[in-house]
């Protein structure tokens, strides 16, 4: 799962599980969850301690204010830092640089240093399609000069830079900064301004490229003031709740109290309200001292979220229908569909804040610095409709308030056109497959059907809870509940050209690739419980892929291009036994779990080439990669060889529920005899090796779950006891090290793992130190699946789909407790 990229030297942030009254429920609280670019999160406990961003770290800034009797009190976000350029970064402009591939000699930071022998060229620099200077070696040194007239008025001087994946970085001939481990974005780092002289200045950098995407970029900015008054004072925050749909945060303003409700309606069974691109924002205001109370809530939103770099210029309107307002801004670049990669934010389509005009709210357009003060100005006119950073604006009255709540509520919704590229045909969002329907039509329709859309919004999050806590305890429900909305929004839906569901992910912060068959394994059990027509969307491409004639090899492929360009694989080799075991083994989970074969018997031909792969190939794995690709090749890997062993066994019942007996018969005795031969090779003494014959080292095996859960009666009791065991002993304060290599892990391998530990005392014993890990990491993104036991630290990978597999024990539960 990708993809070589190391996040080293994070900021460690304060704030402990215990170390404030309100206790910590997640590392970071998702706010809005529909899809890979439309995604908001806010990454401290308390909802107005920071600027909310995008998963990647962008800032998409959300505010709300509360106006109480006429004293305003902030309840969501931070006005966006303000930052006046002193050297522009790519993303406002491009600039010129010399630069070399080949390690230069002498002192190449000086500014006298001549580089007669540098190219030249204009950022920005990388391996993306607009980059100018194209980077595909290893490292790349850069200069460039500049001048500066005066620093007397200079704030705050911060280095802006981004970087994929090691940066050195020097000004004036000083080092100023060096990081390991790729950016997230655009990172500042203050710098003393008596580093700049008046006159001519250089600034150098140093990237490496360790492996995946490249890029190098650096500026100067000056970090300005806060425009927000002093006075505005803060809510109170007395508690924030998650659940499978909603973030619930209760405030107290003054004489109010106040409920914030995220509603990101993802109800697995029902296509068309999953694909719909809309956010409730609900509001719930009463009285706290028994008197009534003059009360109005403001909501702004940066024009961020449509776009990918903060210089893109935007153009925004306002308009409406019989039972809406609503503001909607996009680009004026509108380039659909034509960025791909990883760090990458949408920048065609348009965002819109509606509100039903029964609400009697007041919209308008300012720029995000003038946002806050028109309001607590009174001045709700448009000033601004074109440029950068504007701010959609909504005043909502609530009148006077007493004991009674009353809840009003905004829509907050994205229209992306097109969703994907499938093999060069632009798709459209599943919500528009037709092409006839209008996201006005949407908003519309989410405004007439709030109500009961809430209602099964509670309804499920109720449902899902409880079932967690049959499964495996509380402390795993609230796994789930951290998992849920994550997962779902690192996918999009659409239909193919041929009528089928694509259900395409995401590989958020580990390469960007599109369909990753090593992301939908691990992704798999939440949608195989919800609605297995999801699980075959994500396998059907990778089907057509081989069907078609397009991928030319007896194993399945590995992904199917780099989002949203889902064209064919991208990632530079495959991952031969990995993906096709993969694709067997989920496949017979999908005829599992809608109790019928009609899934296998469509795919047939195609399974079986890539049981015999298994079969001539799988056993004895040669020197490749498996989806734990960050630790690199590894030949004779035991646990790939379980995923090789298990697949076959898949193939064998797929047979059998074909009413195919001597082909399962045949198939099922091959893996049997690989389980014994697997038992002698990899065998040592008190536990099972991270390769065959190599006594001393461990792994987890956490591919002998689907042993269990699909009932394939492959492996002995015995294997899973001693497994268990051993694991037990090796734990660290923050989990189970992935193997004897390292002692960094990945989160969903160990539930899995945990799923088929002997007893419920065990299954505890093996995740209570993966939540204690989601309350106490001090790396505040959405929840990292690699993260290193020993202190909690991400190691890399956020906001992926992956967490999907944290619902593996409750796929067990379900799958043996059919009613």
């Amino acid at each position: 799962m990708k993809k070589k990229l190391l996040f080293g030297c994070l900021a460690v942030l304060s704030g402990f599980r215990f170390a404030s009254a309100q206790e910590r429920k997640a590392p970071s609280y998702p706010l809005i969850t529909h899809n890979t670019y439309f995604s908001v999160w806010s990454n401290t406990d308390k909802l107005a301690e920071s600027t909310t961003t995008h998963w990647t770290g962008a800032a998409q800034s959300l505010i709300g204010i509360i106006n109480v009797d006429g004293t305003d009190y902030r309840f969501m976000g931070k006005e966006p830092e303000q930052y006046k350029t002193i050297l522009a970064a790519s993303d406002e402009k491009d600039y010129s640089v010399k630069y070399t591939f080949t390690e230069p000699t002498g002192d190449w930071t000086a500014l006298s240093y001549p580089a007669t022998d540098w190219k030249e060229g204009m950022a920005p620099i990388g391996d993306s399609r607009g980059d100018k200077i194209k980077w595909r070696t290893k490292d790349i040194w850069v200069r460039r000069t500049f001048n500066i007239t005066s620093t007397d008025d200079i704030n705050k001087l911060f280095l802006k830079a981004s970087w994929d994946d090691n940066i050195e970085v020097t000004l004036n001939g000083k080092d100023i900064f060096t990081r390991v481990g790729v950016s997230k974005g655009f990172e500042m780092t203050p710098l003393d301004k008596d580093k700049l002289k008046v006159g001519e200045n250089i600034i150098t950098m140093h990237v490496v490229n360790t492996g995946g995407g490249a890029r190098a970029d650096i500026g100067l900015v000056d970090k300005l003031k806060p425009t927000i008054a002093k006075e505005l004072e803060v809510a109170d925050q007395k508690n924030v709740s998650i659940t499978a749909t909603q973030t619930i945060y209760n405030f107290k303003a003054g004489k109010v109290d106040l409920d914030v409700t995220f509603t990101s309606p993802l109800l697995l069974n029902d296509l068309d309200l999953l694909s719909r691109p809309v956010t409730y924002i609900t509001y719930r205001v009463k009285s706290n001292d028994k008197k009534t109370h003059a009360v109005k809530v403001f909501f702004s939103a940066s024009t961020n979220l449509a776009v990918n770099q903060p210089k893109q210029a935007v153009t925004a309107a306002a308009a409406g229908n019989g039972a809406l307002s609503f503001l909607k801004a996009g680009t004026d670049e509108q380039p659909v569909l034509q960025k791909a990669g990883d760090d990458v934010r949408i920048d065609w389509g348009y965002m819109y804040v509606a509100v039903p005009k029964t609400a009697g709210a007041t919209q308008f357009i300012t720029t995000e610095k003038e946002s806050v003060l028109a309001f607590r100005q009174g001045q709700t006119k448009t000033t601004e409709t074109k440029g950068t950073g504007l701010a959609l604006n909504t005043v909502i009255p609530f009148g006077n308030v007493g004991a009674t709540s009353v809840a009003k509520y905004v829509e907050v919704a994205y229209d992306d056109v097109y969703s994907m590229q499938y093999f060069n045909a632009n798709l459209r969002p599943w919500w528009n497959r037709s092409g006839k329907a209008t996201i006005i039509g949407e908003l519309t329709k989410a405004n007439t059907q709030y109500a009961s859309i809430l209602q099964k919004c509670s309804a499920f999050n109720k449902s899902m809870f409880a079932d967690a806590v049959k499964a495996g305890g509380q402390t795993y429900a609230n796994l789930c509940v951290l998992a849920y909305r994550q997962s779902i929004a690192a996918h999009i839906l659409v239909q193919s050209p041929q009528g089928e569901i694509l259900w395409f992910s995401k590989e958020n912060f580990s390469g960007g690739f599109v369909n990753t068959v090593d992301v939908t394994y691990p992704s798999a059990p939440l949608y195989l419980i919800y609605n297995p027509k999801l699980m075959q969307g994500m396998l059907n491409g990778i089907f057509y892929f081989s069907e078609s004639g397009k991928f030319k090899h007896d194993f399945a492929a590995h992904d199917l291009g780099s989002y949203p360009h889902a064209n064919g694989q991208t990632y530079g080799e495959g991952m031969p036994v990995e993906e096709s075991g993969n694709m067997i083994i989920l496949t017979d989970a999908i005829c599992k779990a809608q109790g019928s074969p009609a899934y296998a018997k469509l795919h047939w031909k195609t399974l079986s080439t890539w049981v015999n792969y298994l079969t001539k190939e799988g056993f004895d794995p040669a020197n490749q990669l498996c989806t734990d690709d960050f630790a690199g090749h590894l030949a004779r890997n035991a646990n790939l060889s379980v995923k090789a062993i298990v697949g076959i066994g898949c193939y064998a019942q797929l047979a059998e529920s074909l009413g195919d007996k001597a082909t399962a018969e045949k198939y099922r005795a091959i893996a049997k005899d690989m389980v014994g031969r697997w038992q002698k090779m990899a065998g040592d003494k008190d536990h099972f090796t991270l390769t065959f014959e190599n006594p001393g080292t461990w792994s987890q095996k956490y591919n002998l779950v689907w042993d269990k859960v699909l009932d394939l009666d492959l492996f002995p009791q015995s294997v899973y006891d001693t497994e268990t065991k051993y694991y037990l002993s090796k734990q660290n304060e923050y989990g189970l090290p992935l193997d004897s290599r390292k002692t960094y892990t990945k989160s969903d391998w160990i539930l899995w793992t945990a799923t088929f530990a002997p007893t419920q005392k065990d299954f505890d014993k093996l995740i209570d130190p993966v939540y204690k890990y989601a309350l106490e990491t001090p790396t505040r993104v959405p929840l990292s699946d690699w993260h290193e036991t020993t202190n909690g630290k991400q190691t890399g990978f956020q906001a992926r789909s992956v967490v999907g597999g944290y619902f593996m024990k409750l796929l067990d539960y379900k799958m043996h407790n059919k009613k």
